[in-house]
């Protein structure tokens, strides 16, 4: 059986499957994508934490709000990646070499690691990930169906 594309995604793509904001029409492209099992989303295991606490400073999510999104992304079943062993120490590496936070950096050092495109919406992080091939913005993707 062949197995699915797989990609790298980031909490700001993720946030932009339960807030509608600029790209949240591409992000949801992918997300669809990923519900007919046409891609597989991989990203380091931080990602949840990273949406919930994104989500939590959104004045438009409570708490029950926020349960609810938690509950959604176990449901989603997302490939989640530890961050240890060669993944740690590219997310190291990376985050020194590019001026970019740890969470930043184990997004990028998974896509490395894994060999897959990593899709962002963080254009900030795009700037400093410049020349980085596997850094591509969520304008980017091309739906898969």
């Amino acid at each position: 059986m062949e197995r699915n594309e797989e990609i790298v995604v980031d909490a700001s793509v993720v946030v932009k499957w339960f807030v509608e904001e600029e790209y949240s029409t591409e992000a949801l492209k992918l997300r669809n994508d990923y519900v007919v099992r046409l891609i597989d989303v991989v990203a380091p295991a931080l990602l949840p934490f990273e949406v919930l606490n994104a989500l939590r400073y959104n004045p438009e999510f409570g708490e029950k709000d926020l349960k609810e999104v938690a509950e959604a992304l176990m449901k989603y079943d997302l490939w989640l990646f530890p961050i240890l062993g060669k993944l740690a120490e590219r997310t190291i590496e990376n985050a020194l070499k590019y001026g970019i936070t740890i969470y930043d950096s184990s997004y990028i050092s998974l896509a490395e690691v894994e060999d897959k495109p990593l899709y962002t919406a963080d254009e900030k992080l795009l700037m400093k990930l410049k020349g980085n091939f596997y850094a591509h913005h969520i304008t980017e993707y091309k739906r898969k169906i």
